[in-house]
């Protein structure tokens, strides 16, 4: 069986993953602000679709929990400074022209990055059963 550090950052772009992906479609799909909470201005719905695509991969797909956990890092430490120099710069710097980042945008982004860096930085680096590619 795997270790609990491994599943965890399998587990983290398994939901997240597609957290992102139903954010990115419904940002689409909606237009500038989800329930008047959320920005979803097209930008960020495309950089939904695509995080949550890498989060996805490293969830479903990915064998190598290594490189799983390396990425759920590297987004990790990327939504955590988002989520900061959202702080200090809503609509980070001219990116996000129309609305900016709402208080809970700011929650989001770093309470997923900050759970990125936790389920990155655990477990080994051994790879999940013995198929072969």
């Amino acid at each position: 069986m795997n270790s609990g550090g491994n599943v965890n950052a399998r587990t983290y772009g398994q939901v997240v993953g597609v957290v992102l992906l139903l954010l990115g479609v419904a940002g689409l799909l909606l237009g500038e602000q989800l329930i008047g909470l959320l920005n979803i201005e097209i930008v960020e719905d495309v950089i939904h679709l695509a995080l949550g695509a890498v989060l996805a991969y490293i969830g479903f797909g990915m064998r190598d929990n290594g490189t799983a956990r390396m990425i759920a890092t590297v987004i990790g430490v990327t939504l955590l400074l988002v989520g900061v120099i959202g702080f200090v710069a809503p609509n980070l710097f001219g990116l996000l022209p129309k609305v900016g980042y709402t208080w809970l945008d700011h929650v989001v982004h770093l309470v997923l990055g900050a759970l990125g860096v936790y389920v990155g930085r655990m477990g080994t680096s051994d790879r999940i059963g013995s198929r072969a590619a």
